[in-house]
């Protein structure tokens, strides 16, 4: 009779038994396409996730509209700790442009983890002729509109870093979105558009070979990979401070010793000099903190980024 109850107890249960987590693949869903900022350290998560976790972690690529296809997904999940996502700062800058999404960025997401930070690298083609940001702004404002700058889609961070930029710098520069980095990146390195905000990684290759020029990193400290490079700040955009987050989350109302196990394990791995030196060769410093503080992080965000939108006339074109 005992044996009988308990068995009908686990096939009743919606989430099993959480101590067991996880019993079966994790799905871990990216709204990025594959290749981007990011895609690349998320898949090296995921794979360290997977040997501490004991079970294989999926990633699956959702991109499009400025990351909000994939996390409306996510939000919509079954909250047992089989899907979680990466996503960046586009999760609350998205939040903020599109004015009706089917999900509360804030509501139906329970943050796990902070898991790291870098900066954009304002790049030019050498074409455009601009070797510093005063040289940019100078061009820009002699022909207000009619330079390019790409981003890897509408509500994008890369969109709302340069919107930023334009704001501060007081010049104008026609947004041309695309659906993901690969392209976006292609056509920056030819010179059919001849601005974009570049995560490190992406940029490296296109610096060494001559194709890109850089003029700026978007935070407030100089970059490791390219400390010779100014910040926007140090380079005459007074202020300007942008900074690419990465973070783990999954949906509201996943049960607490699921989270908890998730941020044990997350930062456990992310902990190890290998991993961080892994990430940091990805362009992303491991900064990590934990549900309450990225939750409280998180909502500073939103309000953040609400503020630039708001400030900057941003808009999803």
């Amino acid at each position: 009779m005992r044996v009988a109850v308990a068995l009908l107890l686990l096939v009743i249960s919606p989430l099993g038994f959480p101590q067991k987590y996880p019993t079966h693949p994790v799905r871990l869903v990216i709204p990025f396409s594959a290749g981007g900022l990011v895609d690349v350290p998320g898949r090296l998560i995921a794979a360290r996730l997977s040997e501490a976790l004991g079970q294989p972690v999926v990633v699956d690529n959702k991109p499009g509209a400025g990351s909000t296809i994939g996390a409306d997904s996510v939000a919509k999940a079954r909250p047992d700790g089989y899907t979680l996502m990466i996503t960046s700062t586009t999760h609350v800058i998205s939040a903020n442009l599109y004015r009706k999404l089917p999900y509360d960025p804030l509501k139906d997401f329970a943050p796990v983890m902070k898991l790291g930070e870098g900066p954009y690298v304002l790049l030019v083609h050498p074409s455009l002729g601009a070797r510093s940001v005063a040289e940019l702004i100078a061009l820009a404002r002699a022909q207000p509109g009619r330079i390019d700058y790409v981003s890897s889609g509408n509500g994008s961070s890369q969109h709302l870093v340069a919107a930023l930029f334009c704001a501060l710098a007081h010049v104008e520069l026609n947004h041309v979105p695309y659906k993901g980095s690969g392209q976006a990146m292609q056509d920056l390195a030819g010179g059919q558009v001849k601005v974009g905000f570049v995560g490190t990684p992406n940029a490296l290759p296109h610096l060494k070979a001559g194709r890109l020029r850089a003029l700026a990193v978007t935070t407030r400290k100089r970059s490791a990979e390219l400390p010779e490079v100014p910040t926007l700040d140090e380079a005459g955009v007074p202020g300007y401070e942008a900074t690419i987050w990465m973070g783990l989350f999954a949906p509201a109302g996943t049960p607490r010793e699921i989270l908890t196990r998730l941020e044990t394990e997350v930062g456990r791995v992310l902990s190890q000099a290998d991993a961080k030196a892994q990430m940091a060769a990805t362009g992303v410093e491991v900064s990590l903190s934990g549900a309450e503080e990225f939750s409280a992080f998180v909502r500073a965000e939103h309000e953040k980024w609400g503020k630039v939108v708001r400030d900057t006339g941003a808009t999803v074109n």
